[in-house]
């Protein structure tokens, strides 16, 4: 069995309190609680921004060691660039993950591509050829184009994850193409436990990574720690 890892896509919202972080609580501590009862978050801040190599060391400072770190990829690469001549930019944005890499809590980088943009599979191969073996990625396609059996064939060969997305408009067909797996779970609402029995059969195979939904309310928070409790029971 693999190691599962559930979260949230953010941490930073005071109006999780007084329901997940206490009334309080200040800021500057929501991320050490957050690690006390979640395993892992994945960081929508890299989409935008660069983050310094100071943030991250608090980051990394602020987790128990066996917590991970799922960090979207900067949009330069998936938005802008959209995967063509991107090595540069992709190079630069991995070496910006230094401090996670090198504390041990760099779990997965994930490469969102737009919603408009449609499956081009030689694209996909000449970025995937370009990646480092040491990056866990996984791909994120919003295009329904993508499901089909040349991109998953690419993903394999690489060692990438397809990502297994759900929103009310689109859902990724569940189909493995890595050593691991990672689920992005955008609906308004889920039973806890069918997510947990296909946790499970996925981890069979490998880690697999949860992220549920952040809103301004703590529920994706809560419904993150009810599945974390009910995988960990034998």
């Amino acid at each position: 069995m693999g190691k599962i890892y559930v979260g949230t896509s953010g941490w930073a919202y005071a109006s999780w309190r007084p329901e997940f972080y206490p009334a309080k609580l200040s800021a500057a501590r929501f991320l050490s609680h957050y690690a006390g009862r979640l395993n892992s978050v994945e960081v929508n801040y890299t989409f935008r921004r660069v983050a310094s190599e100071e943030l991250l060391r608090r980051w990394a400072q602020a987790t128990p060691a066996e917590f991970r770190f799922a960090v979207k990829a900067h949009q330069r690469i998936t938005h802008i660039k959209r995967l063509r001549d991107a090595a540069e930019p992709t190079a630069e944005f991995l070496a910006s993950l230094g401090p996670l890499r090198q504390a041990k809590k760099l779990g997965t980088v994930l490469f969102q591509l737009p919603p408009n943009f449609k499956c081009d599979v030689v694209r996909l191969r000449e970025f995937l050829t370009g990646l480092p073996s040491w990056v866990r990625a996984a791909f994120e396609f919003r295009h329904e184009s993508w499901f089909g059996e040349e991109v998953y064939a690419a993903l394999r060969t690489a060692g990438a994850a397809l990502c297994l997305a759900e929103s009310e408009e689109l859902a990724t067909p569940e189909v493995v193409t890595a050593d691991f797996a990672y689920l992005r779970l955008r609906k308004e609402s889920y039973s806890t436990s069918a997510v947990a029995q296909k946790v499970r059969r996925l981890a069979r195979r490998g880690d697999v990574f949860v992220y549920f939904k952040h809103e301004e309310t703590p529920e994706g928070a809560l419904h993150g720690e009810a599945l974390l409790k009910l995988v960990r029971k034998k």
